[in-house]
């Protein structure tokens, strides 16, 4: 049984950094592709950033330069880097894990339909 725990989300102003961890537990060694997705109210959940077991990684467009996704494998640690926060970015945010990432043009895919386990979600806020 797969379970992921987030942390350290929080309430930030515009321009302000955070920095998400996702803990991995039970059969985590076989999840080579982790990801972090995020949705606002209203709106559908969607990718941010995806990283292999080598630590290639992918992006969103929307940020790109600002977000840094990275792992610790010893410690089964995933992180998310976010900085030059914007108000736009306010969301839940979910690690999320699978045994293989997806390759498409340019990278990995970030579609939450390719990842099969989830956590629960860790709310930033970013305040203008």
């Amino acid at each position: 049984q797969v379970q992921l725990v987030e942390s350290g989300g929080g309430s930030v102003q515009s321009g302000g950094s955070l920095r998400l961890s996702c803990a991995a537990f039970g059969y985590s060694y076989s999840l080579y592709c982790m990801g972090w997705f995020r949705q606002a109210p209203g709106k559908e959940r969607e990718g941010v950033a995806a990283i292999d077991s080598d630590g290639i990684t992918s992006y969103a467009d929307s940020v790109k330069g600002r977000f840094t996704i990275s792992q610790d494998n010893a410690k089964n640690l995933l992180y998310l880097q976010m900085n030059s926060l914007k108000p736009e970015d306010t969301a839940m945010y979910y690690c999320a894990a699978h045994y293989k990432c997806k390759a498409v043009a340019g990278g990995w895919a970030l579609r939450w339909a390719d990842f099969g386990y989830w956590g629960q979600g860790t709310q930033v806020t970013v305040s203008s």
